[in-house]
């Protein structure tokens, strides 16, 4: 018998789709009717009133409709691109488009091609043009169905095989047969209560809006579905944590003052008042799950050791987990450091990483289960099978956002539900905490150590760089070491940019022949990149060549200048952790950015990492440039879902919808009463890890 849940129909039974297309659908993530139901398009054009040639306005973009009169390819003998050109005319003037590097256009433009174009106007040679505009050609086949022309019609996102108008077409198809069997989990009350429409109307008005005031009430409803759904899911998850029973730890004001005074530094305010928000924690019989916010170098790792002694003083085991073998590395030695100058110095450490010999492995793992060893650090190979633990009841998650909850529920796992501590050097703005973290805690570092130089941020472009290698040498000539990093290890032909290793022969050679250089980088065997790094700790090396290998885990206090080349190929969130590796001792530094950005996005990165150095601001522009999906990995944290809502934008609606989310768990924490039962259905397919642990308590 044929169903008519979209949830339940495979894609490749719509009209015109079948199995070849099937595939390429899911490219798209695209599976079922209702995932098709659910793509929504990446922005709209309005062409009910097209803009006519003779009206476009230079420096502006525009969409413009109109028939080729004349087309060409050809080679640019100076940049030895091969350049596409038309000659388009809407009966009002004509308009030159032109597309680099894409000779295959050719087959698609014919004389007489009517098509529609979107981009930017510009003059050259007192012609007007548009340099790479987006393009679609329009059939006579759709005028009867109206969905490219004379309306607003949606833009959606693409991959090879699957044009604009097949794909509306095919939507178009899959709303008329499916649309109204979809399940609105919305009750007519909640839409009433909030002017929230129909789920149908809403679906239909996101692909094929009659207005754009029609378009943002679906955005407005759907917007409403998608976080209620993730936050449902959340709290179920939160709800959850706190049914457990775990292990209260006995902790005194004794055992407070002696951490404190164990050091050769004093702790700041905030790391205090943190390290109290742990000790009430662990003191309860619920597990504690706590998500620890610090910028770079705000001492969150001697925070996370109060835990792992607290512990240990209550006969139990910690574990402390990053994300790379180097960070474990980096965190084995920083603790042992701490260790073995302090009244704690019983605490037996072990490292545990891929790359650990297995016969050693098998000792810790021996060592784990018996009770041997007290702090185990190390990397994934912390939640692999073999590994168990006599009595774990205090875990340590570093860089949380490189982790996901099911790699925190395996930890979990490792023990008899124990505290976990999650720790991020990246900033998350409230919002997202109250989007992605409503499960867990939330505590902030937002004081730096006293006694530490201020780094100062400066832009050179990279016509500029032997300026800043000169400034660099003057660094280094009052004792000082520096860095420069790279994008890229080898050469590429793609991108013209310096490698690392072509690099690091010619400064041995040229510009810090005077210095000892050093090159480490993710392809050189771990033991050799350990060896180089030792060496410019202990200052035998004086500048340290690398790629992003050192945004994290690098801490060497008389580092006081960082070369970044081709600044406008990294992340902003990346640019910041890199400039966190210097300015970590007493003296002032300085992050020396290369770069000749060419696109908004890279501008907009630069300006604000010259802009600030507070790791929240750096981390809210950040989003505002790439988006929530992009910053976290959508894959990790649920965001996948996410499809249009935003958390940045629309706070208010996330509240409206997070209010509903904590009244429905309060009266129905299973989710068992009929009128839920979609609901629970729609989390389980989205939300599988968090509603598994949810629903396990």
């Amino acid at each position: 018998m044929r169903t008519f849940d979209p949830s339940e129909t495979s894609v490749q039974f719509l009209k015109g789709v079948g199995p070849s297309k099937k595939k390429l659908f899911f490219q798209l993530g695209v599976e079922t009717v209702e995932d098709l139901l659910y793509f929504f398009p990446r922005r709209y054009e309005d062409r009910t009133n097209l803009t006519s040639i003779d009206k476009v306005n230079i420096g502006e973009e525009h969409t413009i409709s109109g028939e080729v009169m004349d087309f060409h390819g050809k080679k640019s003998w100076f940049q030895r691109k091969h350049v596409t050109e038309i000659l388009v005319n809407d009966g009002t003037a004509k308009i030159s488009c032109i597309w680099f590097n894409q000779p295959y256009l050719e087959r698609y433009f014919q004389t007489g091609t009517k098509a529609v174009f979107h981009g930017k106007v510009g003059m050259y040679k007192d012609t007007l043009q548009m340099v790479a505009p987006e393009y679609e050609i329009i059939d006579d086949e759709d005028d009867g169905e109206n969905l490219n022309l004379g309306r607003i019609v949606p833009i959606y996102p693409l991959t090879r095989g699957i044009t604009q108008r097949y794909l509306r077409r095919t939507i178009k198809r899959a709303l008329d047969q499916y649309a109204n069997h979809a399940k609105d989990i919305l009750s007519y009350e909640l839409r009433q209560k909030y002017h929230l429409e129909n789920l149908v109307k809403s679906l239909i008005n996101l692909h094929f809006p009659e207005t754009l005031q029609m378009q943002e009430q679906a955005y407005k409803r759907i917007s409403f579905e998608e976080f209620f759904l993730f936050q449902v899911s959340v709290l179920l998850r939160r709800m959850n944590i706190v049914r457990q029973q775990g292990v209260a730890h006995k902790i005194d004001d004794s055992l407070l003052s002696e951490f404190s005074g164990s050091f050769d530094f004093k702790l700041t305010q905030a790391q205090e008042k943190v390290i109290k928000e742990i000790a009430s924690d662990m003191k309860n019989q619920a597990p504690m799950h706590r998500l620890l916010q610090g910028d770079v170098g705000s001492g969150k790792t001697v925070v996370a050791l109060f835990g792992c002694v607290a512990a240990k003083r209550n006969g139990f085991q910690s574990v402390f987990m990053a994300p790379t073998e180097i960070l474990a590395q980096q965190h084995y030695e920083v603790l042992k450091g701490f260790i073995k100058k302090s009244s704690f110095k019983n605490i037996r450490l072990e490292l545990l990483i891929g790359s650990t010999p297995e016969d050693e492995k098998e000792k810790i793992c021996k060592k784990a289960q018996s009770g041997g060893v007290d702090l185990i650090v190390g990397t994934h190979a912390l939640i692999q099978e073999n590994l168990s633990f006599k009595n774990l009841s205090f875990a340590v998650v570093d860089e949380q956002h490189k982790f996901g909850v099911r790699q925190r529920a395996l930890l979990s796992a490792k023990g008899m539900n124990p505290d976990i501590l999650v720790m991020t050097a990246t900033p998350i703005p409230r919002t997202l905490c109250l989007t992605l973290y409503g499960d867990l805690d939330i505590s902030i570092l937002n004081e730096m150590p006293p006694g530490r130089g201020i780094t100062k941020t400066v832009l050179f472009s990279e016509e500029e760089a032997l300026k800043a290698y000169e400034f660099a040498r003057g660094i280094m000539r009052g004792g000082h070491q520096a860095y420069i990093i790279y994008p890229i290890v080898e050469e590429s032909q793609k991108l013209d940019m310096k490698a690392a290793k072509i690099m690091f022969e010619e400064f041995k050679k040229k510009e810090f022949k005077d210095f000892r250089v050093g090159l480490v980088h993710g392809q050189m065997k771990k033991a050799q990149a350990q060896s180089t790094m030792e060496q410019f700790k202990k200052k035998e090396i004086d500048i340290l060549v690398a790629t992003t290998i050192l945004e994290v885990g690098v801490d060497v206090p008389n580092a006081a200048v960082m070369i970044i080349e081709h600044a406008q190929r990294f992340g902003l969130s990346q640019l910041h952790q890199l400039r966190g590796r210097v300015g970590r001792g007493k003296d002032n530094a300085t992050c020396i950015l290369i770069a000749n950005p060419t696109t908004a996005d890279a501008k907009a990165r630069l300006e604000a990492i010259l802009s600030t150095s507070d790791g929240f601001k750096i981390a809210e522009k950040d989003l505002l440039i790439r988006g929530p999906g992009e910053f976290f990995g959508r894959h990790q944290h649920g965001l996948n879902e996410l499809k249009i809502a935003n958390p940045l934008t629309q706070l208010d609606i996330l509240e409206l919808a997070r209010a509903e989310a904590i009244e429905l768990t309060k009266t129905d924490p299973k989710l068992q009463h009929p009128s839920h039962m979609v609901i629970k259905a729609l989390i389980e397919k989205r939300y599988p890890s968090y509603l598994a642990m949810a629903m396990a308590g």
